[in-house]
């Protein structure tokens, strides 16, 4: 199973809403919403995580409820959130698309000459073998 999502425990089995924790989820969307950032929002609601932790917790389906979690927050708030932080990102010019890298000019295709010696220093041998690798590109 995987980990339980911030704001839930497990009782006999089933996940259930711990209200402590929860309400802290809640107001860390409240304050994203209200325009603080991620970090930001997270530390005033009481939550310590980085951004990476606040922007995943933000993603967190679950807290929708499904089949396993009951809902925490509702479906508008979630909604907004997501487009809030879509808004911001092309603010900051990081729009979606991820950008096409130039292909490195790195050979995929070798072959390598027959190797005619045997030394006993197994690093110098590597470093011989190493020599026989050509390009073949």
């Amino acid at each position: 199973m995987e980990h339980t999502p911030y704001g839930y425990r497990i009782e006999n089995g089933k996940a259930v809403i711990d209200e402590k924790t929860a309400e802290q989820v809640r107001l860390m969307y409240r304050f994203y919403l209200d325009g603080a950032s991620l970090c930001d929002s997270a530390g005033k609601a009481g939550i310590s995580v980085q951004h990476g932790g606040a922007a995943r917790m933000l993603c967190n389906s679950h807290y929708l409820g499904d089949e396993y979690y009951p809902a925490l927050i509702d479906r508008e708030t979630f909604e907004r959130a997501k487009q809030e932080r879509r808004r911001r990102a092309a603010a900051l010019g990081r729009g979606g698309k991820a950008q096409k890298r130039e292909e490195a000019g790195v050979p995929v295709a070798f072959h390598m000459k027959p190797s005619e010696k045997e030394l006993d220093d197994p690093y110098r041998q590597a470093e011989y073998l190493y020599s026989l690798i050509e390009s073949e590109g």
